[in-house]
């Protein structure tokens, strides 16, 4: 094995002296064990589109539930726009693990021949009107939900509105916004 210490080169030494270093030259605390505890989770949109990769017209299937109340599966802008929540947790794994799952569940119940777009830039739209937005009921949340998104639309233009992402949300533990505090003084 090469070590510094037989006239080799260690990756994990020379890592060490790097984060020292940075840590010095930014008069930055030393990273805390607890500091890691960070919470996370992940949100990821995909189009629904159809076997010739067209936007698919279909509404959002029942078998995934209500896109106003299901906690995991709902729609975005566009009825076509499908987003997967995963819950919050601490463990990187168990998330990729929980969007695996939904992902996988998702693709089982889509409508005969639909496939999820794996871009985040849609698909071929000939038009504004081929993009059917989101429906949420007949509540008046459900409404406000729809109608916001018409807004949108207006504002950005609906084509804008497809564009399909994923984001990663984290929260760092209390205990290193304490310290963050003291560091800024």
């Amino acid at each position: 094995m090469s070590t510094p210490e037989n006239g080799g080169s260690n990756a994990a030494t020379s890592t060490s002296v790097a984060y020292t270093s940075a840590l010095d030259r930014f008069d930055l605390p030393v990273f805390k064990a607890e500091w890691a505890n960070i919470r996370r989770g992940i949100e990821k949109e995909s189009l629904r589109v159809t076997p010739q990769g067209r936007l698919a017209q279909t509404p959002h299937p029942v078998a995934m539930g209500s896109a106003l109340t299901h906690p995991y599966i709902t729609t975005d802008y566009s009825e076509a726009l499908i987003e997967l929540i995963t819950p919050v947790t601490d463990s990187a794994d168990a998330c990729i693990e929980f969007l695996t799952d939904i992902h996988k569940f998702t693709y089982d119940n889509l409508p005969d021949g639909e496939r999820l777009w794996v871009s985040s830039m849609p698909c071929l739209l000939e038009s504004e009107e081929e993009i059917p937005l989101a429906q949420y009921g007949n509540s008046n949340t459900g409404k406000l939900k729809t109608l916001y998104r018409e807004g949108l639309g207006h504002r950005y233009s609906r084509k804008m509105q497809t564009i399909a992402g994923i984001h990663y949300n984290f929260s760092m533990p209390e205990s290193f916004w304490q310290d963050y505090r003291s560091v800024l003084g």
